[in-house]
């Protein structure tokens, strides 16, 4: 698809509403927050009754952590779902020059997070996380100042547990030490997972390192990785920037068994986080995990799917893949500027399922509320077949009389719009009432 000539990853339209919208983006990070939808009154702007039920954040931001952090998702690269334990100082540095070549760094992909491995088996003698040796010989503080240079930030990884997934020392209990290393190395992020936690409920094991990073003075995105097991949606609030919602996500659509697996399928995780949306908002995402996007495992519309999707839903657009060699189509998908600006709209609603019909609900409606008056739709067809799906205003939280404009069809949509849609692919609506354009295949 072009839009004004560029290629994008999805079939992007923007509408023009009937009527005139208004909502109210009020935010603080500390204490009682207002909520993110404010002035909606019942008839008014073209909205009906339901649409604060539909697109309630009634929970989100009763004590958001005070870092001033994460406003919008975080956006960035992580070395896990392509590198795994094969990672090194080499990998690092070409990441980070691969995000400035690609034009990724520009668009905001701008943490470079090194993940599991990154340390040696045991601490030093004094206590102290090492790098290993052999793979980061220069150390993290060399690593963090050649990304610093290129504006780039560094993240690093960590666990509230014993021992880290893959067996290298966690910082359970070493919380201080470990935050004021991670602060003197000039770490911009920390990832802390669940791995080896003894037990102990994550309610006490993940805020003595939130107290740790902020007594060093230097500002860290603190991401929660507890795999949703204790629902940290209730109470991750106050203690991180982000909080996965689920297990380890699957570099496949649909797994056909997933129950005796950690690893889930990226339809089942999407589902899994949908459940959280009303607890998100700036200062504190859902994380269904990071992106498998360019890895191989999916089709080229699944991938753009799986984008679009995780970009509506606010989530972290973590890139998972080997940027250094990635396709035409890896690229056209990760650098579509519209999906991105969904993402990183300061409004700050996540989006969610509104509606779903067919086999096993298969075809689907995803909305949410945008900035601009505005709000964005996905078509998502989950089924095996293309098919057509239709949006009724009723989901959307608009009145039946509410009237779209589309420039390339002679009259107004009322009560309902559609659009046929390829088996695993997504289509991407913005309605607003101010500009109209569209993209072309």
């Amino acid at each position: 698809m072009r839009l004004m000539g560029k290629k994008i990853t999805c079939y992007f339209v923007s509408f023009l509403l009937g009527s005139s919208l208004s909502w109210v983006l009020k935010v603080a990070f500390a204490g009682s927050i207002a909520p993110l939808l404010q002035g909606y009154e019942e008839g008014s702007y073209g909205y009906s009754r339901s649409f604060n039920n539909i697109f309630s954040t009634s929970n989100y931001g009763i004590f958001q952590l005070n870092n001033g952090l994460a406003r919008t998702p975080q956006m960035g690269w992580n070395s896990w779902n392509f590198f795994a334990c094969n990672i090194n100082e080499t990998v690092i540095k070409e990441t980070a020059d691969a995000l400035i070549s690609t034009g990724l760094a520009e668009l905001g992909y701008v943490y470079v997070n090194i993940d599991d491995c990154w340390s040696s088996t045991k601490r030093d003698s004094k206590g102290q996380l090492i790098p290993d040796p052999k793979t980061f010989p220069s150390g993290i503080k060399a690593l963090a100042d050649y990304v610093h240079e290129k504006g780039l930030k560094l993240g690093i990884y960590s666990d509230a547990g014993a021992f880290t997934c893959e067996v290298r020392p966690g910082s359970l209990f070493h919380e201080k030490d470990d935050a004021e290393l991670f602060a003197s190395w000039g770490v911009d992020y920390l990832k802390y997972d669940n791995c080896f936690n003894l037990g102990i409920n994550p309610k006490e094991r993940y805020p003595p390192m939130r107290d740790a990073l902020n007594s060093t003075g230097r500002k860290m995105f603190y991401s929660l990785c507890e795999w949703g097991v204790d629902d940290p949606a209730l109470w991750a609030g106050k203690v991180g920037n982000s909080w996965r919602t689920t297990d380890d996500i699957n570099d496949s659509w649909a797994r056909l068994i997933e129950l005796c697996s950690l690893l889930l399928s990226m339809t089942t995780t999407a589902d899994l986080n949908d459940k959280w949306a009303s607890y998100a908002g700036p200062g504190g995402w859902n994380d269904p995990d990071m992106l498998e996007v360019g890895n191989g495992g999916m089709t080229y519309h699944e991938y753009r799917a799986h984008f679009s999707i995780w970009a509506l839903m606010k989530a972290p657009l973590l890139i998972g893949c080997d940027v250094r060699n990635m396709t035409a189509e890896t690229i056209e998908i990760l650098t579509n500027k519209e999906i991105i600006a969904v993402n990183q709209d300061p409004l700050g609603i996540q989006g969610r399922k509104v509606y779903s019909t067919g086999t096993d609900g298969c075809l689907q409606v995803w909305a949410g509320p945008l900035s601009g008056h505005r709000i964005v739709v996905a078509l998502w067809n989950r089924c095996s077949k293309a098919a057509t799906i239709t949006a009724g205003w009723d989901a959307l939280g608009l009145e039946s009389s509410t009237s779209v404009s589309r420039k390339d069809i002679m009259g107004d949509a009322v009560a309902s719009f559609g659009a046929r849609v390829d088996a695993h692919d997504c289509l991407i609506f913005i309605f607003t009432p101010q500009s109209v354009y569209r993209s072309e295949i």
